[in-house]
C-alpha cells in the first residue's frame, strides 16, 4: 500500500514537473496567434506607409517638396498643388473639436465615476453611446441646419459654410469616446487611494483633482489622443458644415476644405488614374499621416513627462 502511494505521489509530482517545465500545447497555440495578430499590426503600418511613399513619389517628381508643404494655395485647375490651405482648415476644425469634446467629456467622465448615483449613469451612459452611433451625415445636416443658424445668430458676418460649425459638430461627436474612455480609466484608479486621501483630510475635489485625475492621466491622454485622431479623420460632417472651397483663411467663420475631404471629393470625381491631380491624393494622405504621427509623438511626450512628474 505504501509502496503504491509512493509511486502515485512521484508520478503526481513528475506530471506537475513536466507543466511547470514548459508551456503545454494550448500555451503555444496562443503565444503564436498573438504574435501574428501583433506582426499582422505591424506589417499593415509599414505597409501604409511604404504605400503613401511609394504612391506620393510621382508627385513630387513634378511638383517641388517646397511648393507642396509651403504652398498657399490648392487650384488643381492651374497646377497649383499648396498644402497649407487644407492643413490650416484641418488643424482648425481639430483643435476646434478638441475644445468642445475634451474639457466637457473629461467632465462628463469625472462626474460619471466620481458622483452620479448608479441610476443616473444607467440613464446617461446609453444616452452618450446613442449619441456615438448617429451617423455622421446626420451631423452634417445638424451642422447646416441647427448649428450654423445659430453662430449667424451671434456672428451675422458668418458665412454658410464655415469651420467654426464643422469644430463644434465635430467635437459633439467625440465627446461621447472622450467621456466614456475618461470615465474608464477614472474607475480604475484603485479606492485605496481615494480612501488615503480621504484619512489625510482631503476634501472630495481635492482628491479627485490631486489623486485620481494624476493617476488616470494616462488614459485620459489617449482618450485625447483618440479624440483628435477622429476629429482629423473626419471626412462627412465637416464637407458638409465647412464646404470644398479650398481657401487659405484663419478666419473659422469662413469655409475651406479639409485634406481628408479634398481626398474623397478627389477620389471620387472623373480623375483619370497616373495623372498629377490622381497622385496628389497620395501626397495629401502623406502630409495628413505626417501631422498626425506629430499630434501623438507630442501627446505621449507629455504623457511621459506628467507621469515623471507624479510619481
Amino acid at each position: 500500500m505504501a509502496a503504491g502511494r509512493t509511486s502515485e505521489n512521484v508520478s503526481s509530482t513528475h506530471n506537475l514537473r513536466r507543466k511547470a517545465s514548459g508551456p503545454g500545447v494550448a500555451d503555444r497555440a496562443m503565444l503564436s496567434v498573438t504574435f501574428v495578430s501583433a506582426a499582422l499590426s505591424i506589417i499593415t503600418t509599414i505597409a501604409i506607409v511604404v504605400i503613401l511613399f511609394s504612391q506620393s513619389a510621382p508627385f513630387f517628381q513634378q511638383v517641388p517638396v517646397t511648393d507642396f508643404f509651403f504652398g498657399m494655395e490648392w487650384n488643381p485647375a492651374s497646377k497649383k498643388y499648396g498644402v497649407v490651405p487644407l492643413a490650416v482648415a484641418t488643424l482648425i476644425i481639430t483643435i476646434g473639436s478638441a475644445c468642445v469634446s475634451v474639457p466637457l467629456g473629461t467632465l462628463v467622465g469625472i462626474y460619471l465615476a466620481e458622483y452620479a448615483s448608479p441610476r443616473i449613469r444607467g440613464i446617461l451612459k446609453p444616452a452618450l453611446e446613442l449619441l456615438a452611433g448617429v451617423p455622421t451625415v446626420v451631423y452634417g445636416y445638424f451642422a447646416l441646419t441647427t448649428v450654423t443658424p445659430l453662430i449667424k445668430m451671434i456672428f451675422p458676418e458668418a458665412q454658410t459654410f464655415n469651420m467654426l460649425s464643422g469644430a463644434i459638430v465635430v467635437g459633439i461627436m467625440t465627446l461621447p469616446l472622450v467621456s466614456s474612455l475618461c470615465e474608464d480609466a477614472i474607475s480604475a484608479v484603485p479606492r485605496s487611494m481615494r480612501e488615503g486621501a480621504f484619512a489625510m483630510g482631503s476634501t472630495k475635489f481635492e482628491t479627485i483633482r490631486l489623486v485620481v485625475i494624476p493617476s488616470a492621466l494616462s488614459g485620459i491622454v489617449a482618450s485625447f489622443i483618440l479624440a483628435i485622431s477622429r476629429a482629423v479623420g473626419e471626412v462627412m460632417a465637416v464637407a458638409m458644415a465647412a464646404g470644398l472651397n479650398p481657401k487659405f483663411t484663419l478666419n473659422p467663420l469662413e469655409g475651406s476644405m479639409t485634406m481628408t475631404a479634398m481626398i474623397v471629393n478627389t477620389s471620387k470625381g472623373d480623375v483619370a488614374r497616373g495623372t498629377i491631380t490622381y497622385q496628389s491624393i497620395f501626397a495629401v494622405a502623406l502630409a495628413l499621416f505626417l501631422i498626425t504621427l506629430t499630434l501623438n509623438m507630442i501627446a505621449n511626450f507629455l504623457v511621459r513627462k506628467y507621469r515623471r512628474g507624479y510619481s
